[in-house]
């Protein structure tokens, strides 16, 4: 595998393969990596001759006051991760590297509407960042396909828009949310939490598909459903941020006439926010 810091070392690899006719495949991470991430590694070296993985915490989509200093880096423990599943290229650049002028002053993608709901509400300027260091990634890897979890379902919106607003020649895959036992969806931010956290964690994916399950048996109300999972998830000591129920297509509030539907959730438990959701079909 190979481990490369520089942008002018990334291209170099990218152009010998291609002068090979060799296909590419890209997985994004902040690092800290767990099987979600190995899952999406596997899947990406079904779809594609090389597979790239890059491992940035990237500052633009942190807002004020939130964890970039503190999140978790393991970048020795990430690189014997991807070696094991047999990564073809890990992408590892300062923030110097990828922000020569500065990480406040650089030109920013921003993906309008779709930004601004749910978590673009409680976290101002995120997905701003993180469609920026997306199209910058993009841009060096030069992918044939990017893989992307399902469990940041808002993300992975905003993404395949700004692909095909900006014309990115880069097909999108969603990958499956990877679980725990208990159906706590896989993530970094999971290392923020103590054992026992871990286990009331699992409520918030419980929540979810108890709002599912009720849609599905015929139930429309969707405020009172909302109402009743929030008022849930503050008795078991989460402070929830929301739970909604939108169209899954844009993510505009679901409709009666809606069929194709995802229910989203963001809690803080504790320190640690979590984000998760489920996709339904109701008949």
């Amino acid at each position: 595998m190979l481990i490369i810091e520089s942008i002018s070392d990334l291209r170099q690899a990218v152009r010998e393969w291609r002068s090979k006719d060799l296909s590419v495949a890209f997985v994004p991470t902040m690092g800290n990596l767990h099987a979600g991430h190995v899952h999406l590694v596997r899947e990406a070296k079904q779809l594609a001759d090389k597979v790239v993985v890059s491992v940035f915490v990237n500052p633009t989509q942190f807002s004020p006051g939130e964890d970039f200093d503190a999140y978790p880096r393991t970048p020795a423990e990430d690189s014997e991760k991807l070696r094991s599943a047999a990564v073809d290229l890990l992408f590892m650049p300062s923030v110097a590297e990828l922000y020569p002028t500065g990480s406040g002053l650089t030109t920013f993608v921003e993906v309008q509407g779709l930004s601004d709901e749910l978590c673009g509400r409680f976290r101002p300027g995120h997905f701003r960042g993180v469609a920026t260091i997306v199209s910058k990634l993009f841009n060096l890897v030069q992918p044939d396909i990017a893989l992307f979890g399902e469990k940041d379902y808002q993300q992975l919106l905003i993404i395949r828009r700004m692909v095909a607003d900006l014309d990115f020649p880069v097909r999108i895959r969603a990958v499956p949310t990877v679980r725990e036992p208990s159906g706590l969806a896989m993530s970094s931010r999971n290392a923020y939490l103590t054992s026992e956290q871990k286990e009331q964690a699992a409520i918030l994916y419980r929540c979810l598909c108890l709002a599912a399950e009720a849609i599905c048996r015929g139930d429309s109300d969707f405020d009172r459903i909302e109402r009743q999972q929030i008022e849930t998830l503050q008795a078991a000591g989460f402070r929830p941020d929301y739970f909604s129920i939108r169209r899954e297509s844009d993510l505009v509030p679901a409709g009666q006439d809606d069929s194709h539907l995802v229910i989203l959730a963001a809690a803080w438990l504790g320190k640690t926010r979590l984000i998760d959701n489920v996709r339904l079909t109701r008949s």
